[in-house]
């Protein structure tokens, strides 16, 4: 599969490559910190066994002597200078996945992990009778030393915490309807509640309100998500190793999830078409604050990724492919069927491991084994699909009614959870790979073709 970008400039700045340099120094740091840092060794390890997580993909920063000539192999690995109000050395990397790195004048090193509320957290550790936690209660942002060694600090780090505010939209966006009988009414009440939200927290912390009710649905329907939640929860971390959000969408509401990801503040990305073959292409969006990412999947045709599809509508076509007959047994993404799927960055062997052993949750074989990114989803979900809807589909000769009655019997595929590891701070795709996945989760792959296009 190969990534489009329609001759847009902006879109091929997105060309995403492993950064070992990068990653060495990084590694570097928190094996010095690990191993002067006990308490946040032992979570480490704990992290692993109990979870299935590496402690490096929680870090939210790192802090560490301006020494040694640290500034200079920063700097030749990638990373530049992006100063804040109260980090004025703070340096980034905006070609990969890494932590910022704050170069201090002290000689201790300090490490803030993501979390989703720090409270939890300290209290899961065992700690939080002897720890102040800095910043108001329900703030946006707070913060708290959870262990302390000589020369070594863990602090808990929470972004877009809940206030009563963001309390009463999240419980509005969790309880929203998403059953209507056009769509078009239905993403016409999603925009009411999100206007709301940000009249009264902001664009910024609307979206991260938004996105914790998404998953709050997609868990209510899938096992490994709850599974796995609760694993997380029991060292107080939440869901804060998130990677992407992925939605499957129908040709004709296409626009509108695009225009209700970027009321939230998303930005569009990469995009990406699988080839003629295929018939079906995705928009990558990208928050700039809260780091939220998006994958949002479409069936297309071979002639419509030279547009921006994103924005432009798609006209009706005959016939479903892989995304749209998913879209028609369950319905949109954002409305009735929620989330296809949430990956998160895990160890992969070890959750692969632990999910089955423990939870009795098997994974399917990976769709990405590169050194740099490996990827996998979790066997799917089965859901009832309704009747209405089956009728539909036989009716205008998208499936069988050979097709019609399996599903009646058995379900169909709906939603998984995804296992991924990435390397090197590799912050792109393997574009082979999803092509392979799409086509493994076709809900009609054990009976007769679908019709070919979008």
């Amino acid at each position: 599969m190969a990534m489009q970008t329609g001759g847009l400039a902006s879109e091929r700045a997105f060309h995403w490559e492993p950064q070992p340099r990068a990653q060495a120094v990084v590694d570097e740091l928190v094996a010095s910190f690990l191993a002067a840092c006990p308490p946040a060794r032992g979570l480490a390890e704990r992290m692993r066994t109990q979870t299935g997580t590496r402690f490096r993909d929680w870090i939210d920063f790192i802090e560490a002597p301006e020494a040694g000539g640290l500034r200079g192999r920063l700097e030749g690995a990638g990373f530049t200078a992006r100063p804040q109000p109260g980090a004025m050395n703070r340096l980034v990397h905006e070609g990969g996945l890494f932590p910022a790195v704050l170069l201090g004048r002290g000689p201790g090193m300090r490490v803030g992990i993501k979390v989703e509320r720090v409270e939890d957290f300290l209290a899961a550790q065992g700690v939080s009778g002897r720890v102040e936690i800095e910043g108001e209660p329900l703030s946006r942002f707070r913060w708290a030393r959870a262990f302390a060694s000589p020369g070594a600090e863990l602090w808990a780090v929470e972004r877009h915490g809940y206030h009563l505010a963001s309390l009463r939209h999240f419980d509005r966006l969790c309880r929203r309807e998403r059953a209507f009988d056009r769509d078009e009414d239905g993403f016409a009440h999603l925009h009411r509640l999100l206007d709301d939200a940000i009249t009264d927290l902001g664009t910024d912390w609307a979206c991260d309100v938004f996105f914790a009710a998404e998953r709050d649905y997609w868990m209510r329907r899938n096992k490994a998500g709850r599974f796995q939640k609760f694993r997380q929860d029991g060292l107080g971390l939440g869901w804060a190793n998130h990677d992407h959000h992925t939605y499957r969408c129908g040709r004709a509401t296409y626009t509108r999830v695009i225009a209700t990801l970027e009321k939230v503040g998303l930005h569009c990305r990469e995009r990406f078409y699988a080839g003629e073959e295929a018939g079906w292409g995705a928009q990558v969006l990208e928050h700039p604050v809260t780091g939220i990412t998006v994958f949002a999947d479409v069936d297309l045709g071979p002639e419509e990724i030279a547009g921006d599809f994103a924005h432009q509508p798609l006209p009706r076509r005959g016939g479903v492919g892989t995304i749209g007959l998913w879209v028609r047994l369950h319905g949109e993404s954002m409305l009735q069927a929620g989330m296809h799927h949430l990956e998160a960055q895990f160890d992969w062997h070890a959750l692969k491991e632990q999910l089955e052993k423990e939870g009795g949750v098997k994974t399917m074989d990976p769709f990405t084994t590169l050194p740099y990114l490996r990827q996998a989803f979790t066997e799917a979900e089965m859901w009832p699909v309704d009747e209405r809807r089956l009728a539909g589909l036989v009716a205008d000769g998208s499936i069988t009614a050979a097709q019609a009655e399996n599903f009646r019997r058995h379900g169909a595929m709906g939603s998984h959870l995804e296992n991924l590891q990435r390397e090197d701070g590799f912050k792109g795709f393997n574009q082979k790979g999803v092509s392979d996945i799409i086509a493994r989760t076709n809900p009609a792959k054990a009976h007769a073709p679908v019709a070919a296009g979008a």
